[in-house]
């Protein structure tokens, strides 16, 4: 006769329901999980689409993701050069606000060279960008329907096409545009802001004597150069070592080549670190909480079963008979815990604003988890039912 069974039977209804809201926290764990793996997934996502074997960025930074960084957009032709590299194309990175019907949507820009490296891996609805100028391929997250017409700068975009699952490290969306339109987008001061340094140039001019005999025409502000990128994309012949062809453009051409591993890893560790220790508190948090519940759930059970327990006593159960019967129900309770947060976590996931990844590795971790806080919680439990003296059972109190 099992002793956790029969007691449990006898209170199923609530045993049920405290299941059932101890699943609803580690539901949430879960969640928690699922929204880090999916953040390390999304910030990704932008450095494996190119499928490129080296980012050349500007010297002594960690590249665009993480800081500013800006090389000439030719500088894909020297790198050609260099022994090793198959294919080498420029690209430029921009967060901007775009705004389409009464909705205003926060995207990644990716301008990149057409038929070069760095455009949108594939295609999923509509067409690729076949026009240099003025297309836009967006993910289908942004909610933005094929041919809509979305204005940005100076410059209005048509919607020829779809990716899907291509976002920022952030969640934003990305959206595929040619790289000269990148270039006007960043680098391009608009017609007001040339005004007013015109403006402002003139009044420095007629306040200062020193240029009262310098022509006019030679005082005009300088435009900004729109000729830059964010960093040139490299691709490998198939024998080549990244390492090696790495070392030869930082100590010949003295750009700084980072391997998509190094660039990851980057993202990974300063992009979104906060982000992570953050979520990674949370779930500590939950899990302590669930650790709290569980126990004072037991103990509740136990002091519920004093007299029976006594009675087991007196008709002779030794005391392992009795630590089993409150270690099983404990067991039992945070696996059909688990059971309810896992099947509550599989409807639901997809529905959430951010991606969220489940993995099977970080459920069976949870699970382990789960169990070694259900033998822990038990221990209070099984100490308060050790404690009990069997004369309880024919006594008046507890």
């Amino acid at each position: 006769m099992n002793l956790a069974i029969r007691d449990v039977r006898y209170r199923l209804g609530r045993f049920v329901l405290t299941a059932f809201g101890l699943g609803l926290l580690l539901a949430t764990v879960m969640a928690m999980g699922g929204i880090y793996r999916g953040m390390v997934e999304d910030a990704l996502s932008i450095i494996r689409a190119p499928n490129a074997d080296l980012w050349v960025v500007q010297k002594d930074t960690n590249g665009p993701f993480a800081e500013s960084s800006r090389v000439p957009d030719d500088l894909y032709r020297v790198i050609r050069a260099v022994p090793g590299v198959r294919e080498a194309s420029p690209i430029a990175f921009q967060s901007i606000q775009i705004s389409y019907g009464a909705k205003s949507i926060r995207v990644q820009i990716i301008g990149h060279r057409l038929h070069g490296l760095g455009g949108p891996p594939a295609v999923v609805a509509g067409r690729p960008m076949v026009a240099s100028r003025y297309e836009m391929v967006i993910d289908r997250k942004a909610g933005i329907p094929i041919g809509a017409r979305i204005p940005s700068g100076r410059m209005t975009f048509t919607v020829v096409g779809w990716t899907d699952g291509i976002v920022s490290s952030s969640g934003d969306p990305v959206a595929f545009i040619s790289l000269e339109d990148a270039q006007e987008l960043q680098f391009l001061k608009a017609s007001e802001a040339i005004r007013n340094d015109r403006a402002r140039l003139q009044v420095s001019i007629r306040q200062n004597p020193a240029f009262a005999n310098i022509p006019a025409a030679a005082m005009e502000p300088v435009l900004p150069g729109t000729n830059l990128a964010n960093a040139v994309l490299v691709r490998l012949e198939s024998w080549a070592l990244p390492e090696q062809v790495a070392q030869h453009i930082e100590r010949w051409n003295h750009y700084r080549a980072m391997t998509t591993t190094e660039q990851a890893d980057v993202v990974a560790k300063t992009v979104i670190e906060r982000a992570r220790q953050q979520i990674l508190l949370f779930r500590v948090i939950l899990l302590a909480v669930s650790t709290v519940v569980i126990a004072l759930i037991i103990f509740t059970m136990t002091m519920e079963k004093t007299r029976d327990i006594a009675t087991l006593k007196i008709i002779g159960a030794p005391n392992t008979k009795i630590g089993g019967l409150i270690l099983q129900e404990s067991i039992a309770l945070g696996s059909l815990g688990y059971g309810f947060g896992a099947i509550l976590i599989q409807l639901t996931y997809e529905y959430f604003p951010r991606r969220v990844e489940i993995l099977a590795f970080d459920q069976t971790v949870l699970f382990g988890i789960v169990l070694v806080i259900c033998v822990l919680a038990s221990v209070l439990g099984i100490r308060r039912a050790l404690g009990i003296d069997a004369t309880t059972a024919m006594g008046g109190g507890a």
